[in-house]
């Protein structure tokens, strides 16, 4: 229940709309718009913390699309320990897959909230948050990869599986395009560039992304790369991969 004085945080690049709706929804609430990234982290540090977040999952604008994006949002939370309930919004695209099966294992994360859906989902979701609930699944589905499929930060967060993914960062940010330059913007050994196949293949049959059946080339990789490459980017960004993934 929404009684009165709470607080809500709205991380959007174009949060007004939202925000302006939110607060004709919840007249006895403050509700705070950040359109960026500066904008949250000064709304968050040294601040009272939230009640609940309602945030894009991906910022489609042409100045954050691939510098910020939800997932940056939960790291600036946790990092001022600021933990508030996290309400990631939707656009429903296909491409937000994969940033979907990373935030199921968010625990801050209370839900999805699919902005197609329209206002009265929203107002419902923000009432269950502030009480301390998880958005129900049937309501608020998910959207995120079928069990079984394997997980892309799961796979890049050990092992082999993060040199794995400063090749992809390298990749996916365009400044590799062959054995030796992927070499030099990955920061691995030329052997270790020119096995490039062993080191991203196993993911990508894995996914049901190539046929088993038909030979795993570093131009298949290279082209997965592509298709995946905001969330790539996001990824090595986030987990500090700098001179791999940024623009």
């Amino acid at each position: 229940m929404v009684g009165g004085g709470e607080r809500i945080l709205v991380a959007a690049a174009l949060g007004q709309f939202i925000g302006l709706a939110l607060v004709r929804e919840f007249p006895e609430a403050t509700v705070h718009v950040a359109d960026g990234k500066s904008a949250v982290e000064l709304a968050v540090s040294g601040r009272v913390r939230f009640d609940v977040v309602v945030s894009d999952l991906t910022w489609n604008d042409h100045a954050t699309a691939f510098t910020f994006d939800g997932l940056d949002v939960l790291d600036i939370l946790r990092q001022a320990q600021r933990a508030a309930p996290v309400i990631l919004a939707t656009q429903g695209h296909g491409m937000e897959l994969d940033y979907l099966d990373e935030s199921a294992e968010r625990a801050e994360v209370a839900g999805i909230y699919c902005k197609a859906t329209g206002l009265g989902p929203l107002f419902e979701a923000v009432r269950i948050a502030i009480g301390g609930g998880k958005l129900p699944a049937d309501r608020f589905p998910w959207g995120d990869s079928p069990p079984g499929i394997p997980r892309i930060h799961r796979y890049f967060g050990r092992g082999r599986g993060l040199t794995a993914a400063r090749m992809a960062g390298a990749i996916a940010s365009g400044r590799a395009v062959n054995r030796s330059t992927l070499a030099r913007a990955a920061v691995v050994s030329h052997f270790t560039a020119a096995r490039l196949v062993d080191y991203l293949g196993p993911l990508i049959v894995g996914r049901g992304e190539h046929d088993s059946d038909l030979k795993m080339t570093a131009e298949v990789i290279y082209r997965w790369c592509g298709e995946h490459r905001r969330y790539i980017l996001s990824w090595c960004r986030r987990k500090g991969f700098l001179g791999t993934a940024d623009q």
